[in-house]
């Protein structure tokens, strides 16, 4: 008598994203943000007191703030919002949540993709609350529509999100999660154009500068300082802006790792 032997097919794995998985995460990330206030006020707070205190700083020349307040309006969000995503999802691994979070069906593409999803809407309100502090309140002089420079701000922000995702799976702790800061974005400050115009640097930086991705964040809020209109730079810059945004969450998805070692 012969017996069939009946067996189990192995599960699929999970596609490269799903709508429904990546709005789950997004809603977890959410949830535990709500009941973490520092690090909220971290994000939301932070960029208006550094541009609040910028302003008075240069109290006896607004010209300055014109200057360069509105580099800073990108800048300040992308450096925030970079700090709080490594940290946040360097302690999901370092906890175990991650490695818990990845047997199940839900792939890294899906757990990127929710994180991003759920700072990007921490970022709209940062970007909001920081545009609108520093036209309506601190009278930032803007010859663009004050909306541009909004997109703009957003767009760094998600940068930074982007960034952090990135540089988290490299780090062991969050100290070390901190110590890429200054590898990773202060030289894009300093070579960004925030100091002094990029084609007055040495050639060799120029074109460092070039391959920067805060350095189109800086010309795209510039743009807006100086055009009325829409040019075809600022169209460029927020492409730029975005394609790399896009490419190292990506980059982020393929380097991701279940725990830290």
């Amino acid at each position: 008598m012969s017996t069939t032997r009946t067996t189990t097919p192995p599960s699929a794995p999970p596609s490269a994203l799903n709508i429904s998985r990546v709005l789950a995460t997004a809603a977890r990330v959410l949830r535990q943000l709500r009941h973490d206030p520092r690090t909220i006020a971290l994000m939301l707070l932070v960029p208006c007191l550094m541009l609040l205190l910028l302003r008075y700083v240069f109290d006896g020349s607004p010209r300055v703030f014109d200057n360069i307040g509105a580099s800073l309006l990108g800048i300040f969000p992308l450096i925030t919002m970079f700090l709080v995503t490594s940290i946040a999802t360097l302690r999901e691994r370092t906890s175990g949540t991650l490695e818990r979070l990845l047997a199940m069906p839900l792939g890294k593409g899906d757990l990127i993709a929710g994180y991003a999803l759920a700072f990007g809407a921490i970022a709209i309100v940062q970007s909001a609350l920081a545009t609108g502090l520093a036209v309506w309140f601190l009278g930032l002089d803007v010859v663009g529509s004050p909306w541009l420079l909004l997109l703009v701000a957003l767009l760094d922000a998600l940068l930074g999100t982007a960034l952090g995702l990135f540089v988290s799976a490299f780090a062991a702790s969050e100290f070390q999660a901190v110590q890429f800061m200054p590898a990773v974005i202060f030289p894009q400050l300093l070579l960004c154009g925030l100091f002094t115009a990029r084609q007055n640097m040495h050639p060799v930086l120029e074109g460092i500068s070039d391959a920067l991705p805060m350095s189109y964040a800086v010309d795209g809020m510039n743009e807006v300082l100086m055009h009325a209109d829409m040019t075809t730079a600022f169209v460029r810059d927020v492409l730029i802006v975005t394609g790399c945004a896009l490419l190292v969450l990506a980059l982020g998805a393929a380097t991701l790792r279940r725990r830290t070692v």
